[in-house]
């Protein structure tokens, strides 16, 4: 099924402020929240693709990617890539400053009030890395298997409840105004809003309860990807300490130069160097492709410039709109040295009218009368 516009989703246009569509999201998330719609089975289903949606609408970079490429810029939601799939701890641990803090749900942080719920979580932090694709690769789409060192809670570590929250995560402040008291929140300085603090940890485990290990990830770059460009496999990150979502995977594409065919868009271009009697007489010569060499045809009386197309024989779209074509540049090959036979032959052809632009026309005459000048 194929996925609804983002821009529609929300209901704003696509010249939509960063504030507008906060505040769009803000509404939808409101209208459809689980806790709200309890007997309505498609609400979740409805809040989640919002979430989906202002998660890439309110970020710069996602945002420019799905304004060029679509859907298929974020990677379809295959390979981990883009903001499909996304869960409930997902949405509640990105987007606080929507859903408000505190230990209560989401659904509470509009409407007040207490009690349990889903609490926030922490997300983790992202990270970057580059991969070099040659040109094969990027037409067609490759798969990578790649080694991450990743930051991920340790096991073997103990906690305690943070004596400053007493368990919480956060700290209250009463002030007395003229109005009355008030009393705000903000997370606690000493667990950072967990909760509870460590106890005892293994060596080699930072003061978070993190650890360093090497993981091996299998990434899928779809077809069509540019110099550049960044993709994003969620939950492949560093892991947040004292547990919570992680961060995410941003895979940076290098694209490496072919020695012979060059890129332009989602078309490749080959430059043909014919000699002088081939282009005349016609012939047919092999072509190097993306996908190995094919066999053309050159017919008589070819001139240098003309381009030949092989259709199909690009890069595929990364929007899945098929494949570019493969575009061969004629140029013809003079010869810089001739031997004593060869150029005998060759005045010989020089007075030939056919050897002249539009013969019969007086090309030739006019070409005569310098010679005679000179």
């Amino acid at each position: 099924m194929a996925k609804r516009d983002y821009y529609e989703i929300l209901g704003v246009e696509r010249s939509a402020s960063p504030e507008e569509v906060k505040k769009a999201y803000r509404k939808i998330a409101i209208k459809f929240h689980p806790d709200k719609n309890p007997d309505d089975p498609t609400a979740e289903d409805k809040f989640k693709e919002a979430a989906e949606a202002y998660e890439v609408l309110s970020n710069p970079e996602k945002k420019q990617r799905y304004d060029q490429f679509g859907h298929a810029g974020m990677g379809g939601g295959a390979g981990g890539f883009g903001g499909g799939g996304m869960n409930m701890e997902d949405i509640f641990s990105q987007f606080g400053d929507i859903f408000g803090g505190g230990g209560g749900s989401a659904f509470e942080s509009f409407f007040g009030g207490g009690g349990g719920g889903r609490g926030r979580r922490r997300k983790g932090s992202n990270l970057r890395i580059k991969m070099k694709l040659n040109l094969e690769e990027i037409a067609q789409g490759v798969e990578k298997k790649v080694k991450v060192k990743r930051l991920v809670l340790a096991e073997g570590v103990t906690y305690q409840t943070c004596s400053s929250c007493q368990g919480t995560g956060q700290v209250r402040k009463v002030v007395n105004t003229m109005l009355g008291q008030m009393v705000s929140a903000s997370t606690c300085p000493v667990c950072h809003g967990s909760g509870k603090i460590i106890d005892k940890k293994p060596s080699g485990v930072d003061n978070t309860g993190l650890e360093q290990k090497e993981e091996v990830i299998n990434i899928r770059i779809p077809a069509g990807v540019e110099d550049g460009m960044q993709l994003s496999m969620a939950g492949k990150g560093n892991e947040p300490p004292h547990g919570g979502v992680p961060g995410d995977l941003l895979i940076v594409i290098e694209e490496i130069e072919h020695p012979i065919l060059k890129r332009e868009g989602n078309n490749v271009v080959y430059d043909l160097y014919l000699n002088f009697a081939d282009a005349a007489l016609g012939t047919s010569v092999e072509v190097p492709t993306i996908d190995g060499k094919v066999k053309i045809k050159i017919e008589p009386g070819t001139q240098s410039g003309k381009i030949l197309r092989l259709r199909g024989k690009g890069i595929k779209d990364l929007n899945g709109f098929g494949s570019g074509d493969q575009l061969i540049h004629i140029n013809l090959w003079t010869p810089q040295t001739l031997t004593k036979e060869e150029k005998e032959a060759m005045e010989m052809l020089r007075n030939s009218p056919n050897f002249y632009p539009n013969p019969g026309k007086g090309e030739k005459g006019f070409f005569d009368k310098m010679k005679e000048f000179f």
